[in-house]
């Protein structure tokens, strides 16, 4: 799809109330790593060797945790439960630095229920709460997902350098773990999904703005509008 469409579509989308515009409300260095579609915007400032990452939700292209860990030569942990990403990471032939753990991030400890679509192409994973199509055909997946203060102090880790999220609509419930966590989180890169039927704009409006009350600001917005990348402010 060419970005004349992208923005057209969007732009149809934002008339019809299922999208809005944001900008970046702070501006810093950027650079952005990962394959077309699976692509993110980070801040170099600061980042290096010893940078903690977490990537959450890696599905079938770890293109961004590679490169990352290629540029800075960190270790990165991956996180993703479903069955189709689990199979797919243990056919790669990954780096030792690269620590995948088979488990989700939520705002709770225990098992969510999530549906896959039963299409040919179609992977992507919807928590139980979407109201499903009648007549869609579904496959249900109840998998493991992990509150972010447990993971931080399983991992021994005393800080997060970069955060990132695509989690399926859950972000917005673990935002709540971030703003009040007893460790520093400097950045976090989020895919929102306002687009889900269930969630929808206003969603992801008070989730920027409850990141704004804690200090985040926004220093990268991805041509769909769904990705954004926050910095704890410093002035």
């Amino acid at each position: 799809m060419s970005d004349f469409t992208t923005r057209l579509l969007r732009g149809r989308k934002v008339l019809l109330g299922r999208d809005f515009y944001q900008f970046r409300q702070v501006k810093r260095k950027r650079i952005t790593l990962g394959n077309k579609y699976a692509d993110w915007t980070l801040c170099p400032d600061g980042i290096g060797p010893d940078s903690v990452v977490y990537s959450f939700g890696v599905g079938e292209d770890v293109s961004f945790d590679l490169l990352i860990m290629e540029r800075f030569g960190m270790k990165v942990h991956a996180f993703d439960p479903s069955p189709r990403s689990i199979e797919w990471v243990g056919r790669q032939d990954l780096p030792e630095d690269f620590i995948f753990h088979p488990y989700g991030l939520a705002a709770q400890d225990g098992e969510i229920t999530f549906n896959e679509p039963d299409e040919p192409g179609v992977h992507s994973l919807f928590m139980d709460g979407e109201k499903i199509p009648e007549g869609a055909g579904y496959k249900t997946h109840v998998l493991p997902v992990r509150r972010l203060p447990g993971v931080v102090s399983e991992l021994g880790h005393d800080r997060i350098d970069v955060l990132k999220m695509d989690i399926e609509g859950a972000e917005y419930d673990v935002i709540g773990d971030i703003i009040t966590s007893p460790f520093p989180v400097s950045q976090v890169l989020i895919e929102f999904h306002h687009r889900f039927p269930y969630l929808g704009v206003g969603m992801t409006r008070d989730a920027i703005s409850r990141m704004n009350d804690a200090g985040y600001h926004i220093f990268h917005v991805s041509p769909t509008g769904e990705e954004m990348s926050f910095i704890k402010y410093r002035g």
